[in-house]
């Protein structure tokens, strides 16, 4: 679909690419498929060698079209992997359920999908971004501990996850380690009495820098997901989770409602959970 702009056409490339993007989302190519070779969408279309060119490299960017050298272009095989962005509650000794931790939750959708669900983890002390230091109540600039789990599914870059924490709060605790904790950071939380039982999401999009567009592999036209989570219990805000995704391989999933029927079952069947 083209959207004219006072009546000035789009350049033949662009619409060409629009065709071509029409096609590959009607079915009429699979994942994994070879396109036209040049000659034969030149024929197919009437234009220029140089316009079938112009046409595919927007599709490359996009992400949907890979060159192979020496064996010619085809479609990106890269499944979607939906995430359930709220789960079910955690039942807990406490008076109250805690949120799902995001672990459990993205290796149970890695399992129904039939994937391998790998991380990488790292620990830092840092100065808090204005953006994060505002949304945990702090001053900028202050030390927050940054929590930073690089996931991949069969070794496809898929999520970078930064959980970010008032130092003080971090401190003495298990959250302090350059490890994971077993059993997620929601343990440490909770054995010192910060069960995290309400969220608040944040959805952007935005183009990756440099370094992420690197670490996730993606072409220059794809964009990434930006889901910043603000936890928090009775006592205020816990820890602000920054989570971001690459837009051609992640589909965030969201429930509303609070009858079990109407929220977190369609989500599942999404996901293929039983």
């Amino acid at each position: 679909m083209t959207i004219p702009r006072a009546g000035v056409p789009a350049p033949k490339y662009q619409r060409l690419a629009a065709d071509l993007r029409r096609r590959i989302e009607s079915g009429e190519w699979q994942g994994g498929a070879q396109l036209p070779v040049e000659t034969e969408l030149e024929h197919h279309y009437g234009v220029a060698r140089n316009t079938v060119r112009l046409a595919v490299d927007v599709l490359v960017n996009e992400g949907r079209l890979v060159r192979l050298q020496g064996k010619g272009t085809y479609l990106k095989q890269q499944p979607m992997l939906d995430h359930r962005a709220f789960g079910p509650p955690r039942q807990t000794a406490g008076p109250q359920d805690c949120l799902s931790a995001p672990s459990e939750v993205y290796a149970e959708e890695a399992r129904a999908a039939g994937r391998r669900l790998t991380c990488d983890f790292e620990m830092l002390v840092v100065r808090a971004r204005a953006d994060i230091a505002e949304l945990l109540g702090m001053l900028p600039g202050e030390a927050v501990v940054v929590r930073r789990q690089l996931r991949l599914t069969d070794r496809e870059p898929y999520s970078i996850e930064e959980s970010h924490y008032r130092a003080g709060l971090a401190a003495g605790t298990p959250l302090m380690e350059p490890e994971p904790v077993p059993g997620g950071d929601e343990t440490v939380l909770a054995a010192i009495g910060r069960c995290e039982c309400a969220a608040a999401d944040r959805l952007v999009a935005r183009m990756p820098g440099p370094e992420e567009a690197a670490w996730f592999e993606v072409g220059p036209g794809v964009p990434l997901l930006v889901q910043t989570r603000v936890t928090s219990d009775a006592r205020g805000p816990v820890r602000v989770v920054e989570t971001r995704y690459a837009a051609d391989r992640c589909r965030l999933l969201y429930g509303l409602g609070t009858a079990q029927a109407g929220t977190d079952a369609p989500a599942r069947a999404a996901a293929g959970v039983p």
